[in-house]
């Protein structure tokens, strides 16, 4: 039943759709008065609709919505202007500190259409030279962000996996507790999650429940026994620690690890050989605990080979580690540089050089710079002027520092016709191009696949640039036949980019398998607008090794001749 308060609430939202659409503000002032007036008088909305004019700060128009509301439960006027104002603008300016004209504007100017997609930007700097931002309201808006993120069901890894670990490590320092590790979908790395879990070995739970609630950064305690504490932190994401005795560590951890689909199918193989695996291990046909030291122990009950976390989503592991076929997958020590970076000479933060000395001092062996393109007005794009003093530095890099190479690629931007926004004779000039779609996300599928698909038989493509265009929990990715994609990239040679920052992380792992079948190879790629940033390749090698991709399935773990040629291979 409606009451007073909602239809405050109907007023308040009004005032700001006009706001939005730029009225009047005298009759924008009138709806946050009146909603306002309406939400403290001493009146039910059933004598207010008989009333109203008996109330200072309620005129005759908002008079007779007062009284449609009281009848029907809504009003007409608020459902056409819902319709007519963009619904991205009324969620932006739920971020603390971003006005409805400054919504509009950021709607208008930078095609902002969700607050992930707001927050990408910001964190790529797109603002800083933005007219009536710049780089304290891009901090400030982040902050904001941050805030409403709280309320959200999911999370990325980003967000969950560094608390977790912290956590964990936490509760590790205590002398009382064997040992502590991140269970759940965290430890799988899938790129968002909806809480942490932590397994705690341990012969003294009343000791570890109290060292759980004291934890910094729990804000409310939801439940506690002997097995299971679960908390809610501040970051907004629930937290649950197991407590187990250390002899059944390894079977819990396995079995919250999950996931749900990996443990029907290995419970399916226990059976046929008369064993029982649940959260508290392995038993034998008569009951008797089999132990186990190990999660490699336990694979290998089953005639198994390791299993590692980050494979177990119940696709084809097990068929795979019966018939020995399990991939060796990447692992960060392979990496041996990166190619996807932008410098101060676009929207980076970072000069080359700085850039160039943080992949160093990682022990890589090389550094492709690409900054974006001319087209990319709103990025500080490179004019053919900017991309010949660019690379006159690279160069002199080079010739300095023997040992690590700098690489001098773009990042172009793919037109709506498919073309790149440099001429083939200047494209010719670079290492290497990442294309990427930038603009035009709403052409429907055949027109965007036809435009990626014309943009990799460019001889001088060599990589596609986040390919989907998707953002986690914000952007779904534009519509595009991406089987057809990944059989053009096979047939053209066009390697495909798993973007590795953590609000991409595009390509998705599930399409690495048969972007495989079809000679595709990977890089993955930070696409790092600050040094801190290069470190996101944690990510990008969380999603490789999700999606079974070896060392060799990954052009980052080419060095020397062998990365020249591959990446001269469509020239």
């Amino acid at each position: 039943m409606s009451d007073k308060h909602q239809l405050a609430r109907v007023l308040e939202e009004i005032a700001v759709f006009l706001e939005l659409k730029g009225e009047n503000p005298f009759k924008v002032k009138a709806y946050h008065t009146a909603a306002r007036t309406i939400d403290k008088v001493d009146m039910d909305l059933a004598t207010l609709a008989q009333q109203w004019d008996t109330v200072k700060g309620i005129g005759k128009t908002i008079g007779q919505q007062v009284e449609e509301f009281a009848a029907t439960g809504h009003l007409a006027y608020y459902d056409e202007l819902k319709f007519a104002v963009p619904p991205v603008l009324f969620e932006l300016v739920k971020i603390p500190g971003l006005g409805p004209r400054k919504a509009l504007v950021l709607h208008d100017k930078l095609g902002i259409n969700s607050v992930g997609e707001l927050e990408y930007a910001c964190r790529e700097n797109r603002l800083k030279d933005l007219a009536g931002f710049g780089e304290k309201t891009q901090t400030k808006l982040l902050e904001g962000i941050e805030y409403i993120k709280k309320f959200q069901g999911q999370f990325l890894l980003c967000d969950a996996l560094p608390i977790a670990e912290k956590l964990a490590q936490i509760l590790c320092a205590h002398s009382f507790i064997d040992k502590a590790q991140v269970a759940g979908s965290i430890r799988r790395r899938l790129e968002t999650v909806k809480d942490i879990d932590i397994v705690v070995a341990s012969t003294q739970p009343e000791l570890v429940g109290d060292a759980v609630v004291a934890m910094p950064g729990v804000q409310q305690l939801i439940s506690r026994g002997s097995t299971k504490i679960s908390l809610k932190l501040i970051t907004g994401m629930n937290l649950d620690v197991r407590i187990v005795p250390p002899e059944q560590f390894v079977g819990c951890l396995h079995h919250f690890t999950g996931s749900k689909e990996h443990h029907v199918q290995l419970r399916r193989l226990a059976k046929e050989q008369e064993l029982k695996i649940n959260e508290y291990g392995l038993t034998d046909n008569k009951g008797n605990t089999v132990p186990i030291a190990s999660e490699e122990e336990l694979y290998h009950q089953f005639g198994l080979p390791y299993i590692a976390p980050e494979l177990r989503e119940g696709r084809d592991e097990i068929e795979l580690a019966q018939q020995g076929l399990l991939p060796n997958i990447v692992c960060l020590n392979d990496i041996k540089g990166m190619f996807h970076a932008h410098t101060t000479y676009s929207d980076g933060t970072a000069t080359v050089v700085d850039m160039a000395q943080a992949c160093r001092q990682k022990g890589w062996q090389y550094l492709g710079i690409t900054d974006h393109s001319q087209t990319a007005v709103y990025a500080r794009g490179l004019r053919v002027e900017a991309v010949r003093d660019q690379r006159r530095e690279i160069m002199q890099f080079n010739e300095k520092n023997g040992g690590f190479q700098l690489l001098a690629g773009i990042e172009s931007d793919i037109l709506p016709d498919g073309t790149l926004d440099y001429p083939d004779e200047i494209l010719a000039e670079f290492d290497f191009v990442i294309a990427s779609v930038h603009s035009a996300f709403r052409q429907s599928e055949a027109d965007m696949t036809r435009r990626i698909k014309r943009a990799m038989e460019n001889k001088y493509v060599t990589m596609l640039g986040h390919p989907t265009g998707r953002i986690l929990l914000a952007r779904q990715g534009y519509d595009i036949d991406l089987a057809a994609v990944i059989r053009a990239a096979g047939e053209t040679g066009t390697i495909l980019e798993i973007n590795a920052n953590p609000y991409r992380l595009d390509l998705d792992w599930r399409f690495y398998q048969q972007a495989k079948k079809q000679g595709v190879v990977f890089a993955i790629n930070p696409d790092a607008h600050a040094i801190d940033e290069i470190d996101n390749m944690v990510y990008g090698v969380a999603m490789a090794r999700k999606g079974g991709l070896m060392a060799s399935d990954i052009v980052n773990t080419y060095q020397g001749a062998d990365l020249g040629k591959f990446l001269a291979r469509k020239r």
